[in-house]
């Protein structure tokens, strides 16, 4: 019985840091935003369109995965991942046009 009071509180605690590092993967594609709308404009043309969608899209179906099966740690960093990914992938289509 304390091996699975253990185990439980072991999982309980990894899940709340899997929230936390299904952050940071998204959040650190902000600096890639700022210069892409900010400060290097020109830098869309070297970005691929088709990576930035699939991206948006792969993530967006994790959030639905996360959504259907209850992981709140998927569903938090794919949602906030497909918002990111979907400001890059416009950011290029706003600036360098509708390229591969």
């Amino acid at each position: 019985m304390w091996k699975e009071n253990v185990d439980a509180n072991w999982k309980v605690e990894f899940d709340r840091f899997m929230v936390f590092a299904g952050l940071i993967s998204p959040l650190a594609t902000i600096p890639q935003i700022v210069k892409l709308y900010a400060t290097h404009t020109e830098l869309a043309a070297g970005q691929s369109l088709t990576t930035w969608a699939l991206y948006t899209i792969i993530a967006a179906l994790w959030a639905v995965y996360g959504i259907i099966n209850r992981q709140l740690a998927v569903l938090v960093g794919n949602a906030l991942g497909t918002l990111i990914y979907a400001i890059v992938a416009i950011g290029i289509v706003i600036h360098a046009g509708w390229t591969f």
